[in-house]
């Protein structure tokens, strides 16, 4: 006689099938972000089934060859009740796989309060890092965090009639108007652009004030006159040594406090425009929702990109992702930055080739189910124009300000220290962060193995603290020094200049465009060796000074460098192919029609990526979101 099954063993197959073959979508997906984006239906399926469920993810728990899987059972398995947790999460918290461990301290704020955890949770707040980061949140999420100086009492009002009021969020940067910092540590181009953007927006009518936020190693004393129409700078003091957004994650509670400290002192506020997956945003995030401030997110695929281009290359797998992931922090930031999302009023993004496309397998956002207004990054022309004129007028000995005078003698200094047989040539030229992602090293390594290349022009490389780097900035110098050792670095024509002002790095622009008598011929170019530009501000800004340009082929350069006409669009990561794309560009700058072609080039970005018309765009989407 035949066994009848039992409703609940029909359940019991049923759900062990189903997560069975959720595990397999997870083994199987086309991509590691695919995969990634599977986490949640996992989740709910472990929760809806319960114990029923537990074999099969602790099968996947043991499987080295599947890191991925294995984490995304992690989560699953804290999904599945207080038990299955207990069983299967909680023992990872002492496990010897370190991106177990840090996975089981996250997931476990998805479930009530397990005591057995309790002692080892402290311990890994204790001692600090990002694991610590993740532990601390998850014993705050169970009510046994420290909390901070949460400040009570409602929040100002907007007047009836007032105009908007504007905070956007930049931690990881000394942002002030003078600009000073740029090229230092983290002060790349997104502080310039809100430097310039802050000041378009107060000219627009619906914007009444803006406020931008970045670190602070000061007191954080707030101005006196915050509430007053302008564009005011507010610092969100940090505690111990400067550090790279890499390093931040463990500043998260006294980011909150002074991020929460510095909103409301700048009530009333009506939305929080936030740019990336990093500590600033995930806490502003928090902090706004508990003000009652809707955001708007700038929506870029960081690291998305970086995980689909290192899959494609064959350096990021499924058996090595977790170590990757634990230094990197990948599914923490890709499914942050869905949160963030999820949340935010109003998404915008940079322009695209594949615009859609990246939406759909990058980011998984439909884009006919949410909608995402593209706002190209824009620049202030007026400096640059200046500088243009003025280095012409200094060149015919015409009287200019003291500031391009001092500019164009750092610049005069530098390239007197090259060899007499090297000043005939032109300069290429690059700007910006000493990052691994801005591949300042990977420039200087194809132009000293390239001949082509090294015979053709001279080097400048602008950026970094030279004298007191940080880990980043040292990494990229150790590197540089060792495809061009410093002590014969300007014989052979390479000039490291270190991080300059926004002003002088204007006037040199022009500078390599127009060629300084004597010591560097006309014909400049310059060259954006980045393994990914959402957009590229340094870009635009040499484009605006009538460079020719080598940028990334992938990202945003690719929409507006008109490839062969106002530059190349080149793989970076090719040493050789990015040689070869400089040395094209040299040729093209001293080409017969040189001058037209730079001025289409300027007419162009005056056209289409003038800061006004970013702040335009934005204005009203800014409106849209607070009404």
């Amino acid at each position: 006689m035949s066994k009848v099954s039992t409703y609940d063993e029909d359940v019991d197959v049923t759900c062990a099938t189903t997560t069975l073959d959720l595990l397999d979508e997870v083994r199987t997906a086309p991509t590691l972000l695919a995969g990634i984006e599977l986490f949640d239906a996992l989740a709910d399926e472990v929760r809806r089934c319960g114990d029923d469920a537990e074999s099969a993810l602790a099968e996947a728990l043991a499987d080295e060859r599947d890191q991925l899987t294995a984490i995304a059972a992690v989560h699953a398995a804290a999904a599945g009740g207080p038990s299955m947790a207990q069983r299967l999460v909680v023992p990872l918290l002492g496990c010897e796989v370190a991106h177990l461990r840090e996975h089981a301290a996250w997931a476990l704020r998805s479930c009530p309060p397990l005591p057995d955890a309790l002692p080892q949770l402290h311990a890994m707040a204790g001692t600090g890092g990002f694991t610590g980061v993740l532990a601390e949140a998850t014993l705050e999420a169970w009510g046994f965090g420290d909390e901070d100086d949460v400040v009570t009492g409602p929040v100002p009002q907007a007047e009836v009639g007032r105009g908007l009021t504007v905070a956007q969020l930049f931690l990881h940067a000394d942002i002030d108007g003078s600009l000073q910092q740029s090229g230092k540590g983290d002060t790349g181009g997104i502080a310039t652009l809100l430097v310039h953007l802050g000041d378009a927006l107060v000219e627009d009518p619906r914007v009444e004030r803006v406020v931008t936020l970045s670190r602070s190693r000061a007191d954080g004393r707030l101005p006196d006159d915050l509430t007053s129409p302008g564009h005011h700078y507010v610092g969100v003091p940090l505690p111990g040594p400067v550090r790279s957004a890499a390093e931040a994650w463990p500043l998260r509670v006294p980011v909150r406090a002074g991020l929460r400290r510095a909103l409301r002192a700048a009530a009333p506020v009506d939305v929080l425009h936030l740019r990336m997956a990093d500590v600033g945003s995930w806490v502003a995030a928090d902090v706004a929702r508990e003000l009652g401030i809707p955001t708007v997110l700038t929506l870029a695929p960081d690291p998305h990109a970086l995980v689909a281009a290192r899959e494609a290359s064959g350096s990021l797998t499924r058996s090595d992702f977790g170590a990757a992931d634990l230094v990197e922090h990948l599914v923490f930031r890709v499914r942050l930055l869905r949160d963030l999302a999820g949340g935010a009023a109003g998404l915008v993004a940079f322009p695209r080739t594949h615009f859609e496309r990246d939406l759909r397998t990058l980011l998984h956002i439909d884009p006919d189910e949410r909608s995402v207004v593209v706002v190209p990054e824009g620049i202030d022309l007026g400096p640059l124009d200046r500088a243009a004129e003025q280095v012409a007028a200094a060149a015919q000995g015409l009287p200019v300000p003291s500031g391009t005078t001092r500019a164009l003698g750092e610049l005069d200094t530098l390239l007197a220290t090259l060899p007499p047989e090297r000043r005939g040539l032109p300069l290429a030229v690059t700007v910006g962060r000493m990052h691994r992602v801005k591949g300042m090293a990977t420039l200087v390594q194809a132009w000293a193995d390239e001949p082509a290349f090294a015979t053709r022009c001279n080097l400048l490389v602008v950026g970094g603290d030279l004298d007191d780097p940080s880990g980043d900035e040292a990494e990229q110098l150790a590197l540089i020094d060792r495809a061009v050792p410093g002590d014969t670095s300007a014989e052979r024509g390479l000039l490291l200049a270190g991080h300059r002002p926004n002003g002088t790095v204007a006037t040199w622009l022009a500078a390599v465009q127009a060629g300084r008598p004597g010591l560097c011929a006309p014909g400049g170019v310059y060259v954006s060796a980045s393994l990914k530009e959402e957009f590229g501000i340094a870009i635009l800004e040499a484009l605006a000074s009538g460079l020719v340009v080598v940028a990334p082929q992938e990202g945003g350069p690719a929409t507006y460098v008109d490839d062969g006409v106002t530059g190349f669009l080149v793989d970076t990561t090719s040493p050789t192919r990015l040689a070869a794309a400089v040395v094209s560009a040299l040729d093209l700058a001293s080409g017969p029609d040189a001058s037209v072609r730079a001025e289409k080039a300027r007419a162009a970005v005056a056209h289409d990526f003038g800061i006004a018309t970013m702040a335009t765009s934005l204005a009203r989407v800014y409106a849209e979101v607070a009404r």
